[in-house]
């Protein structure tokens, strides 16, 4: 993609910086609470002891104005993030490595670097990827450090689209078998109710994960499709409250493989693996659909 006017060259987005600053406030903390039926906390959101690891990205999302949002219901392209032309979005992965934990109350800045851009070509058509390093810090310095990987992609071609159909049907159908399951499995159902809640709590605009006539009309998905970091966090959670309650973390990466849709629940899996442990989802027809790993404190 050779830079023009219209398509200036996204190698100069490279090292752009943006801060912002927000407080991990109730408001938040109460919504996520009651998607995860977390009775306590949703009484005192505000209560003492560390945020479960993943709650973080319901703070720092960009607020813009109806008038500066995309047709996909992002923020335009071309401010912070690069101008990227691919019409679809989606959240690639993501590294994490924990200094403290987060805590209710705190006042937390979010200094944020684009610190990498490429393209690339291949069999699923032309994709550019953008990195995103973020730090978090507060008064008592540095408490998480995080690399946030986008892609951007062309429409879906046919093929994609007819893979796609055919999975509905085999959900539809009752077709399900693991990839890979882990020593712990833990079924999850995320329908449109949950979807709608999450994307509200985190006030993400991106229509895939609520208009299903978008999904299938102009994405090619046959249902919403759960939101990564979604995913990542009831991988979180799955550790924290059955693998390991009371550890705390120091790492967690990810990589988004494959979509999961609202078409029928899903599960979150976890082995022990060498020093640390496996994580990962399988979709609504057993196959991986986020694969991670994290590493205990």
């Amino acid at each position: 993609m050779n830079a023009t006017p219209a398509t200036p060259d996204l190698q100069d987005w490279i090292g752009r910086t943006q801060t912002v600053s927000e407080a991990i406030s109730a408001v938040p903390l109460r919504q996520m609470a009651a998607l995860m039926n977390d009775a306590p906390r949703m009484r005192d959101p505000m209560q003492g002891g560390p945020l479960p690891a993943g709650w973080h990205w319901l703070y720092f999302n960009p607020l813009e104005g109806q008038d500066k949002l995309g047709a996909d219901g992002h923020p335009e392209r071309g401010d912070f993030l690069p101008p990227v032309q691919l019409p679809r979005r989606m959240w690639a992965g993501s590294r994490l490595h924990w200094h403290r934990d987060f805590e209710a109350g705190m006042q937390i800045n979010k200094a944020s670097e684009i610190i990498k851009v490429s393209q690339k070509s291949g069999r699923s058509g032309e994709m550019v990827f953008v990195t995103v390093a973020h730090r978090y810090s507060d008064a008592g310095g540095l408490i998480l450090e995080e690399e946030h990987d986008i892609v951007y992609r062309e429409w879906a071609s046919a093929a994609e689209t007819e893979a796609l159909r055919l999975l509905g049907e085999q959900v539809r159908a009752g077709s399900h078998a693991f990839e890979r399951q882990g020593q712990t499995v833990l079924p999850w159902t995320a329908d449109s109710v949950a979807l709608f809640r999450y994307s509200a709590a985190t006030f993400n605009g991106h229509r895939i994960h609520y208009d299903a006539d978008y999904c299938r009309q102009v994405e090619g998905y046959p249902g919403l499709v759960v939101h990564g970091p979604l995913l990542a966090t009831l991988l979180l959670h799955l550790v924290q409250t059955q693998v390991a309650p009371g550890r705390a973390l120091a790492s967690f990466e990810f990589r988004a493989l494959k979509p999961t849709f609202d078409l029928s629940g899903f599960h979150l899996h976890c082995s022990a693996e060498g020093d640390g442990l496996a994580v990962w989802t399988t979709n609504n027809i057993g196959q991986v659909g986020v694969d991670g790993r994290v590493t205990l404190r």
